[in-house]
């Protein structure tokens, strides 16, 4: 495969520079002729729950990213509610409406922006160009199956340490991430399935869960059914 300047072509990177996992990982998801993803569309299927006593419902999901400045949009619909979740221009966002038109959340601030920058982040590896080391991107070694990815934008610095396996593919992202506003909680991102879409190998089903002092409360079960790069 070729190395990462190649890949990277504005920035040499060096082997030494990454810790061990971070590399394998990238030469392995990566296709030879890989190009810089500037965009994504994805759409997905799956369940999702409102609170840890609710029953699962089903849910579609449509969902736009932009990488050179941080952004998407996720449309979420089940048959009792949409969701519109965003971080736009710095800011993040979530509406939902009951029956598609009564609004009952409509949440925004500072622990909004950070959940949602998290998000992008995270999922990430939807779209891993946008994981190679650059300004704003760097990769600390923690051992020989996980490091910490930290990302700074806009004075807001958020990390996540991330696990990979004998495969050489992510499996989790775990962070410190706002449930709400003024309590940062443990949150969890469990991915797995890779398959290839455009000759790049991401994953395809993800679980989301927050690790609560009452005990573990997994929210969403997602599987990815389409994925458009723009490059």
């Amino acid at each position: 495969m070729k190395n990462f300047s190649e890949i990277h072509p504005n920035k040499k990177i060096e082997k030494s520079g990454l810790p061990e996992p971070v590399y394998k990982y990238i030469n392995h998801v990566l296709n030879e002729d890989q190009r810089m993803i500037k965009s994504v569309r994805l759409s997905h299927g799956g369940y999702f729950k409102t609170s840890a006593k609710s029953n699962w419902t089903k849910i579609n999901g449509k969902q736009y990213f932009n990488l050179a400045v941080p952004g998407f949009k996720w449309v979420g619909k089940t048959n009792l509610f949409k969701a519109i979740d965003k971080f736009e221009n710095g800011k993040g966002q979530l509406k939902v409406k009951l029956f598609s038109f009564i609004p009952i959340v409509n949440v925004s601030g500072s622990h909004v922006d950070q959940a949602e920058l998290l998000r992008w982040l995270g999922e990430s590896v939807w779209f891993p160009t946008n994981l190679l080391p650059s300004k704003n991107f760097s990769w600390e070694a923690i051992n020989s199956s996980t490091s910490k990815l930290i990302y700074t934008y806009d004075q807001l610095t958020i990390y996540y340490i991330v696990t990979f396996n004998e495969k050489d593919e992510i499996t989790q992202l775990e962070t410190k991430r706002y449930k709400e506003k003024g309590h940062l909680e443990k949150w969890i991102g469990k991915v797995s399935n890779y398959k290839e879409f455009d000759g790049i190998k991401v994953p395809t089903h993800i679980e989301a869960i927050w690790s609560l002092d009452s005990g573990n409360f997994k929210y969403a079960d997602f599987y990815v059914d389409s994925i458009e790069y723009k490059y």
